[in-house]
């Protein structure tokens, strides 16, 4: 028996290899991109699909969203600013023929498409913009990569630009330009209240120099705001106003 078995052992290896070649299990999100003699053939899966063994090879093809970091890029802005930046780009294929034969490897080519088209876009702003427009520029980075990749069965689904690192230099001018504008904030706001109070005095004084009584009642209470409180020994002799006119009169 076992010398029958030992018989009869090659041809359980050769077709246990020939099972293997022959028989592929792909995954809900793969596809197989089939060749038979170099030639495409076709698009198969996903789950169970048969090869014929040495005439049929494939290339399996990954189809969810891939995440691909844009390393740090060395960049002069348009207002010759050294910036460096980084991204980060979501992608995922759609057309698995094209990613397999229009490109030799389309994960490097996206990395590298990606890299020079981000140094491309923000070289085209300056740094004032790049801060603050960042939403623009995003859009941007994703329409270009997206019109560049689409040939290889590529779909650019976002690009993000994630750090944006600024000389030491400029980070201090950046610091205090800002304290330079938040004192002018300031300014302009106690400016704005001087001119405020001002046009309430001159209110005021119209209406108190219409009333004479209405003088001698504020003065009075500017003498007792002063002369109250904890300590003070002020001590106020008030005048009649009639009686100051009065003498005025006579000395003239």
């Amino acid at each position: 028996m076992i010398a029958q078995f030992t018989q009869y052992l090659p041809f359980i290896v050769i077709g246990i290899i020939l099972l293997l070649y022959t028989v592929k299990i792909l995954n809900e999100y793969e596809r197989a991109v089939v060749l038979r003699l170099g030639r495409f053939t076709g698009i198969r899966g996903p789950g169970l699909i048969i090869l014929i063994p040495g005439l049929e090879k494939m290339r399996r093809v990954d189809l969810r969203t891939v995440t691909m970091d844009i390393p740090s890029q060395d960049i002069i802005s348009k207002d010759n600013v050294t910036l460096k930046v980084n991204g980060v780009v979501y992608f995922r294929v759609n057309n698995p023929e094209k990613a397999i034969i229009a490109i030799e490897n389309f994960l490097m080519a996206t990395s590298q498409i990606a890299q020079t088209t981000l140094r491309s876009v923000i070289g085209q702003f300056e740094l004032d913009q790049i801060l603050s427009h960042r939403d623009q520029i995003n859009a941007k980075l994703q329409g270009i990569l997206d019109e560049q990749t689409e040939p290889w069965g590529i779909k650019v689904s976002a690009v993000e630009v994630k750090a944006i690192d600024l000389p030491v230099e400029m980070q201090r001018v950046m610091s205090k330009q800002a304290e330079a504008e938040r004192e002018k904030r300031a300014k302009v706001i106690s400016a704005e209240g001087e001119l405020g109070a001002a046009v309430k005095l001159a209110e005021a004084a119209k209406i108190l120099g219409e009333q004479e009584s209405g003088i001698t009642l504020r003065y009075l209470d500017t003498m007792r705001e002063i002369s109250t409180g904890g300590g003070k020994t002020t001590t106020f002799f008030p005048l009649p106003i009639e009686m100051i006119k009065s003498l005025s009169g006579q000395i003239k």
